[in-house]
């Protein structure tokens, strides 16, 4: 089970990362239980999460070095095929992808959206999930500098980023 300190970044699925504020521990019905106090940084919203429970919802340190790298190969790797089904389902397999808050599984997201919109207009929700995508896997990366470094090489991934 991984643990944190006060002062730690950590992604907590869907809403992206977050610092340890607090560690706080808390009498419930007779017995001790210890607490992470989670800031959202992207919404300043709070989150208290049992330590017993981190696994469970998902709670994970920052991308590390070797994560960074499979991500930059996902997002270069233009020779997949891309969903054709309707795009609310599309829009609900991507959603599951997201809230999983696997940092491959966002690029992946994040990867295919892109693709996609170069083919064809995206509906509202898969522009709106395009962003969130971007914008949760780049949370991370900027907090993350040896892997901001490993991204920052390759233009491609730059170009989808900055679209």
């Amino acid at each position: 089970m991984p643990q944190f300190k006060v002062g730690d970044h950590a992604v907590y699925p869907g809403h992206g990362v977050g610092r340890i504020d607090k560690i706080e521990f808390k009498e419930i019905l007779g017995s001790k239980h210890e607490f992470y106090s989670v800031v959202i940084i992207e919404s300043g919203m709070r989150v208290m999460i049992p330590a017993a429970n981190i696994k469970s919802v998902g709670l994970r340190h920052l991308i590390n070095k070797e994560e960074g790298l499979q991500v930059v190969e996902i997002l270069k790797d233009k020779n997949v095929k891309i969903d054709t089904q309707t795009w609310n389902r599309r829009y609900r397999e991507y959603m599951e992808k997201i809230k999983t808050g696997s940092v491959v599984e966002i690029a992946a997201v994040l990867r295919d959206l892109y693709m996609l919109k170069v083919d064809k207009e995206l509906s509202f929700g898969e522009k709106k999930m395009l962003e969130t995508a971007k914008t949760l896997l780049i949370k991370e990366l900027d907090l993350a500098p040896e892997v901001k470094e490993i991204v920052n090489q390759s233009q491609e991934v730059k170009d989808i980023f900055n679209q």
